[in-house]
């Protein structure tokens, strides 16, 4: 968790994260979060509005978290399709090795309308927006088909991404993450015609 926050925020966060590799967020309660904690219910409601509002604080430092580390990697590569590959590689690692974080992604706040008015879905807008930047760059360059809608292509990443780590975060299964990973560029960046 973040440093730059107080002892008692930090503790909340780390509570319901280490909650979260346990049970689903709507089966925890802010009982459990204090007593994991260490510190008053009350404390939870002196940061946070609600649990909801925690969960998204959580999932927004995650996503910070990989922003920061998706943006080193993808500066180090200089064509279109070795971003993509980057951006692929990158997010299906995190969320098979942050199952927290893939969880609350995939699974606890698609639902929640709220979630789309959080920080933690403005950073991901942001990362999307870098991406489909990735994408039209590449499209000018010469280097990516120029008949692709860019959005569409987005969202398919994305959609093979989330579907690849699905079942891995839902029944808590060990998935080869560089296997997927490079079926998913195969079939995106090479296609399937013979």
């Amino acid at each position: 968790m973040s440093s730059h926050h107080p002892p008692g925020k930090t503790k909340i966060l780390k509570a319901l994260s280490c909650l979260l590799e346990q049970k689903n967020f709507n089966a925890i309660t802010t009982a459990n979060i204090a007593r994991e904690a260490g510190v008053t219910e009350g404390l939870i409601y002196k940061y946070f509005k609600d649990k909801k509002d925690l969960l998204f604080e959580l999932l927004g430092e995650n996503i910070t978290i990989f922003q920061q580390l998706l943006a080193v990697k993808i500066n180090k590569k200089s064509t279109a399709i070795e971003k993509l590959n980057v951006f692929i590689t990158t997010t299906t690692k995190a969320y098979l090795k942050n199952r927290v974080f893939g969880r609350i992604l995939l699974l606890e706040v698609r639902n929640s309308p709220e979630y789309f008015q959080s920080n933690a879905h403005s950073t991901m807008i942001s990362i999307e927006t870098t991406i489909h930047e990735i994408i039209i760059k590449g499209m000018a360059r010469g280097e990516i088909k120029k008949n692709i809608d860019p959005h569409v292509l987005l969202k398919v990443m994305v959609g093979s991404i989330e579907h690849a780590c699905l079942d891995a975060i839902i029944f808590n299964q060990d998935i080869d993450a560089s296997s997927v990973t490079n079926q998913i560029n195969n079939i995106l960046f090479k296609g399937v015609e013979q």
